[in-house]
């Protein structure tokens, strides 16, 4: 706990969690596609937009609570899903769940989670959404109709991995599960005690929702490939809504048509995403995507991920107007780094500064941030 004491922004706690893990685990977590030109867009983009405060305005109170599509948050802000977390640290699905109950926010459990849609149910408290990859439509609907019987409240849909992007990082490092051991690897861990200790005693990481599936080779085989069904697409999502009463999300959209096609099909909202840069590189980044298309969707509908790294970058994203942002690697340094109380310490942070800037800006409610509150670069 005293080196957290020690951790003031998501920059300290990136580098406690690169001290902890091994080179190959945090390559796989901070890694992106191909060149990683992503990674740094996504982060600069929110730098591009400035601020233009208001002034003598009342702040005795301040308020940073909302709702996110009907769900109550603390702050605009819910924890992405994220697949293997018990490669950062034991259990991790069900540490992120309680440190994002512990803030106030609800949890995005992905398919690929190591804790299962069970375990995490009966192990958590909070508001808990849940993440599909459509494998293969038999096992979609099986994953389905496990999360409607746990009392998930909403469902996304990641639409973004029909391929597997070209990771790098992870090609040179030879990464998989299970690990692969070689001289490198071995003092890779050596040099890494803590977390090699952890992962002695737990063994290598389970996919928890899908061990007691009876998978088709299909599905198998998309497993392997780590890709969705490249056959569905927006007609399948009948089946979908069929199967769920929810309210249902799209994750991975980033153009101005899919979002016309997600108000036909009854979808009730989108994330804004290039998927952290792991998927195609060189793609608009979210925060630019939102500032074109936020003006034509309904209210309410959009949320964002990708680059948050300060609570300014969640003021901008709702000033640009996103209902919510997702919190992805910021969250899993903080997992990497002590659990659930790493989570919780880099939620909190991420909120107070949050809170902060619409203090700074003087917004006393987070419907006062509004689109004059910000301004491009370029228009300066």
């Amino acid at each position: 706990m005293s080196r957290l004491n020690k951790i003031y922004n998501i920059k300290g706690m990136r580098r406690a969690a690169r001290a902890r893990l091994p080179k190959v685990v945090f390559d796989y977590l901070e890694g992106g596609a191909e060149d990683e030109y992503d990674l740094i867009e996504n982060n600069i983009s929110y730098d591009r937009w400035k601020f233009k405060p208001r002034r003598l305005i009342d702040l005795t109170v301040v308020d940073p609570s909302t709702e996110v599509l009907g769900s109550a948050a603390s702050f605009p802000c819910v924890v992405a899903p994220t697949g293997l977390n018990s490669l950062f640290w034991p259990n991790g699905d069900i540490a992120l769940a309680r440190a994002a109950a512990r803030v106030g926010i609800p949890f995005v459990l992905s398919t690929a989670s190591n804790d299962s849609l069970e375990t995490v149910a009966a192990q958590t408290d909070g508001e808990r959404w849940f993440q599909l990859y459509v494998i293969e439509k038999t096992l979609a609907r099986s994953l389905i109709k496990r999360a409607k019987s746990l009392n998930y409240s909403k469902l996304i849909i990641t639409t973004d991995v029909v391929f597997n992007g070209k990771r790098e990082r992870d090609l040179k490092n030879g990464f998989g599960l299970p690990m692969r051991y070689n001289l490198k690897t071995i003092l890779d861990g050596i040099t890494h005690p803590a977390w090699t200790m952890d992962y002695l005693k737990n063994g290598t990481p389970k996919l928890g929702n899908l061990a007691n599936e009876e998978l088709s080779p299909e599905a198998r085989a998309a497993l392997l490939r780590r890709s969705m069904d490249a056959g569905f697409t927006w007609n399948d999502l009948a089946m979908i809504r069929e199967l769920w009463p929810g309210q249902i999300i799209l994750k991975g959209i980033l153009h101005q048509d899919d979002i016309d096609k997600c108000q036909q099909y009854g979808i009730d909202g989108v994330v804004l995403s290039n998927h952290g840069g792991r998927q195609l590189d060189t793609t608009i980044s979210p925060v630019k995507a939102l500032a074109k298309i936020s003006s034509q969707t309904p209210e309410g509908r959009i949320l964002v991920d990708g680059g948050i790294r300060r609570g300014r970058d969640i003021a901008k994203a709702k000033a640009l107007g996103a209902s919510s942002v997702l919190i992805g690697r910021a969250a899993l340094y903080g997992l990497a780094t002590a659990g659930e109380e790493g989570a919780y310490k880099a939620l909190t942070i991420l909120k107070e500064e949050f809170e902060g800037c619409m203090k700074q800006l003087g917004c006393s409610t987070v419907n006062e941030l509004t689109r004059d509150l910000v301004e491009h670069a370029s228009q300066q």
